[in-house]
């Protein structure tokens, strides 16, 4: 790995990407301590707990997100959590959340227990010798917009907009009698724990899936025997990084948080904190006008020069009466 990438000072921030599927009956119990260990160490992203693991990423000093990591590995189950790492100069979340939910990853398919069975993990350094097999079929499990970023040659895309059209898509492309052996991957590896595992529930042998998702195969394979193509898609406000998981070239739509690119960001569907070519027709005017004014106030901001350090004191601010108020509860 990079040594400018990896490097510990205690200025450097990194960004955390981890889950676990795990039964947790207690999950609800951990939602205001975790929350409360994240405010006290300054740590902001989100975490997702449920019945079935934990999904989380996160971002802060490196000290402080290990601490978290620490904290949270001496809760019952929650031992031996694999993390990926990115390191970068600035955190790339606003706030701190954690959230209760009925899935940590929603599919919406009753009985799919990863657990119990799931796909044949791949490392990164097989992947290749892998998708390269004629006799494989290789489906890539995100959602349209991120495919559109990146992705693996050759791969198929579902052309999904949420990760719950993906059994319907199953259902309606994939034979288990025609398609023997089926690879998959995902950003981090979460959505494909569940895909293979809805596929081997519905009766397909050998479903493989590639272990630590495309962050991991991007950490862990150089550039010139990569194929990747692209850029790869992720939730935070870095918006999508590069082969060396460095931020890369799109910017963000404020109004429907969709990437956007600067040929996209030159047409007319384009307004600063209004619109963009993904959401200009979805969007009403009452709707146009309170993200337009919303940009005003940071256009304002920054011609009086407060762009980095009001940013910072409200961010500080919401951390700090967050705080104040987990522990009053």
């Amino acid at each position: 790995m990079n040594e400018e990438r990896t490097r510990s000072d205690e200025l450097s921030c990194v960004t955390c990407t981890l889950y676990k599927f795990v039964r947790l009956d207690n999950f609800k119990k951990l939602k205001k301590p975790l929350f409360k260990k994240m405010l006290d160490h300054s740590v902001y992203g989100t975490f997702l707990l449920a019945r079935e693991g934990i999904n989380g990423t996160i971002s802060g000093s490196i000290l402080a997100t290990d601490s978290i990591l620490k904290w949270l590995s001496g809760w019952p189950g929650l031992n031996n959590i694999e993390v990926k790492r990115s390191f970068h100069t600035e955190v790339p979340f606003n706030r701190a959340k954690v959230k209760l939910k009925k899935e940590i990853v929603s599919m919406g398919v009753k009985g799919i227990d990863p657990n119990r069975s799931s796909g044949t993990y791949v490392e990164p350094r097989d992947w290749n010798r892998l998708i390269n097999d004629p006799d494989v079929l290789v489906i890539d499990t995100r959602n349209d917009y991120e495919v559109g970023i990146g992705t693996f040659k050759g791969s198929i895309n579902p052309k999904t907009k949420s990760f719950r059209d993906f059994p319907d898509w199953a259902s309606q492309n994939l034979d288990a009698k025609k398609h023997k052996k089926i690879a998959m991957f995902c950003t981090g590896g979460i959505r494909c724990e569940k895909s293979t595992a809805l596929l081997k529930k519905r009766g397909f042998k050998t479903v493989y899936h590639l272990h630590g998702g495309i962050l991991k195969y991007l950490e862990d394979i150089p550039i010139d025997d990569s194929l990747w193509r692209g850029e790869c898609f992720v939730f935070d406000n870095r918006v999508a990084v590069d082969h060396e998981l460095v931020r890369g070239t799109y910017d963000q739509c404020f109004a429907c948080r969709m990437p956007i690119t600067d040929a996209q960001k030159n047409l007319q569907t384009f307004v600063l904190g209004e619109s963009c070519c993904h959401c200009f027709d979805s969007r009403d005017a009452q709707q146009k006008k309170r993200t337009a004014e919303r940009q005003k106030q940071i256009v304002l901001a920054k011609q009086r020069g407060e762009s980095h350090v009001g940013e910072s004191a409200r961010k500080t601010a919401a951390h700090r009466k967050a705080l104040k108020k987990v522990r009053l509860d």
